[in-house]
């Protein structure tokens, strides 16, 4: 039975960064949000707060949806392994307490190696999934709109 995976990811900034989980693979290191798959009986902003907490050592505050993104994975560069994969995730703004600095949590992803802050101006010249994300992530918090951006890599 196919089925469709729900996550919720966080948007945290200080000063013109954005925090971000760093991860390697077989093609490298790349980085992404944090947050990750919502468990049954959670509120999105729950299974955010948790999610933050295992990943970052932190408890953030949860803010505004900044967008909703999907993605389908037969229809993206990772078709090869993720062709039964399709997730909806929902990317809120976030917050975590003034001079509080994010350390690995206790249940980091498989392929988590750290945690950096990242330029928000540059972020397109590293490797950050989505990478579509990259000037909705710059535009929100510009403009401070919700958007759904459908199906990307």
């Amino acid at each position: 039975m196919k089925w469709i995976r729900h996550a919720c990811r966080a948007v945290i900034l200080r000063e013109n960064r954005l925090l971000a989980i760093k991860m390697c693979d077989r093609s490298g290191v790349f980085y992404v949000l944090p947050g990750g798959g919502q468990r049954h009986g959670e509120t999105m902003k729950q299974g955010l707060l948790r999610e933050c907490w295992e990943e970052i050592n932190l408890e953030v505050q949860v803010g505004t949806l900044l967008y909703v993104r999907e993605y389908i994975g037969r229809n993206h560069s990772f078709s090869k392994y993720h062709r039964d994969f399709h997730q909806v995730e929902t990317v809120f703004s976030c917050r975590i307490p003034d001079g509080a600095e994010p350390t690995p949590g206790s249940e980091t992803d498989r392929k988590q190696i750290g945690i950096e802050w990242l330029d928000l101006k540059t972020l397109s010249s590293v490797r950050f999934l989505p990478t579509d994300a990259v000037p909705v992530i710059q535009r929100a918090f510009e403009q401070g709109s919700d958007l759904y951006l459908g199906d990307i890599n």
